[in-house]
């Protein structure tokens, strides 16, 4: 095998795209380079090795419930979290499948919910207002109809960074409430009322490659994919020991740190905001004070956002754009569009744990010319 090479440097302060991304948390690289001389084996074998991965698993599953507040027997690690979210809102249509398969969701649910609904039931989509957060007394009045089975609400949004009424929904007593946690899972508690959540740990700043779903005692949910022979029923595939404890241990430190982070973040994201805003034919979209404190969405007028990415990034600054859930950011962002939203010419700025004062600025006091030269080049 040839040399690898030297190991990466930290994540810059330039990279700006936490949303996709959180870098690898300090605490989650130490525990998973211990985790792998330990956590190998198959932990469903009776030997001492397969005793060794089940009790890292057990572990790593005490942790993320303490940390979430739900039991143990609630929390089972996937492959991603799109199969988190998948698992869980198929798990419970299935469940329902007397009642109907109607999926009643917000209009700006992460493309992993649409596309699972689309393909397992049948979608029942309610509009936003203008900083993308949905009406609960929208979702309650098509929770009621005949044929639904779930209620789908994502807790904070994934590219304008809005927090959804999640806690505040009165459901009729039989339907269960399905909520996608990634974008936030870590970053604010858990709000209350849900039946099954779904989180991904490379958003906290786990390692890639690992899900969390979360499932209430209680609750009516089958697994919507073939068996599996495995610890958990609730998954299939080999178990990443490892990387579940590294995940665990991310966001652990995550949780511990929260506060101050948050404090920190939401100060950085009112600066941009602030001066993004005071730039010509820029909007800036998403709730200014309910949202996630990292992230934050704006739109230019006149310039193309895969141009504008391209252009910061040879500035040394990493930021996304267009539709933060297709490949494409030439295609249209649906969250946008049902905001009323322009949705030429956005960029999603989020902010890593330890992104700087500094480090924005310098964004701050490149963003103007690069929109700038930009225009001039589409005037010509």
């Amino acid at each position: 095998m040839s040399d690898p090479g030297p190991t990466p440097a930290p994540a810059a302060g330039g990279y700006l795209d936490a949303a996709s991304a959180e870098p690898l948390h300090p605490a989650a690289r130490e525990t998973l380079l211990a985790a792998l001389d330990q956590g190998y084996a198959d932990p469903r074998r009776l030997h001492r090795p397969g005793r060794s991965a089940r009790l890292l698993l057990d572990n790593a599953r005490a942790v993320v419930a303490e940390c979430l507040g739900v039991r143990p027997d609630e929390v089972t690690f996937t492959s991603s979290g799109t199969d988190a979210v998948h698992r869980g809102l198929l798990g419970l249509v299935r469940a329902r499948s007397r009642a109907g398969r109607g999926v009643v969701h917000s209009a700006v649910e992460h493309s992993a919910v649409v596309h699972a609904v689309r393909w397992g039931a049948e979608p029942r989509v309610v509009g936003v207002d203008s900083d993308g957060r949905v009406h609960d007394g929208d979702l309650v009045q098509e929770a009621v109809a005949p044929g639904v089975a779930v209620v789908a609400l994502q807790t904070a949004n994934h590219e304008v960074g809005t927090v959804q009424p999640v806690g505040e929904l009165r459901l009729p007593n039989d339907v269960p409430l399905f909520t996608d946690a990634c974008a936030s899972m870590g970053r604010l508690p858990l709000p209350d009322g849900w039946s099954v959540a779904a989180g991904s740990a490379h958003k906290w700043g786990g390692p890639p490659g690992v899900g969390v779903l979360l499932v209430r005692s209680g609750v009516r949910w089958e697994s919507p994919f073939p068996d599996d022979d495995r610890v958990d029923p609730r998954s299939s595939g080999a178990e990443n020991v490892p990387g579940a404890l590294a995940a665990a241990a991310a966001l652990q430190a995550v949780v511990a740190e929260r506060d101050e982070v948050n404090a920190r973040q939401h100060t950085l994201v009112a600066r941009i905001r602030e001066v993004a805003a005071s730039l010509p034919h820029v909007d800036v979209v998403g709730d200014p004070d309910a949202r996630l404190p990292h992230l934050v969405t704006f739109s230019c007028l006149y310039v193309d956002g895969e141009a504008l990415v391209t252009a910061l990034d040879r500035h040394g600054l990493g930021v996304a754009s267009g539709s933060a859930c297709t490949a494409s950011t030439l295609e249209p962002s649906h969250v946008l569009a049902a905001m009323g939203a322009l949705t030429h010419g956005n960029v999603r700025v989020s902010l890593t744990r330890t992104t700087t004062a500094d480090d924005v600025e310098r964004f701050l006091a490149v963003l103007p010319g690069v929109v700038a030269d930009l225009r001039a080049e589409v005037g010509r």
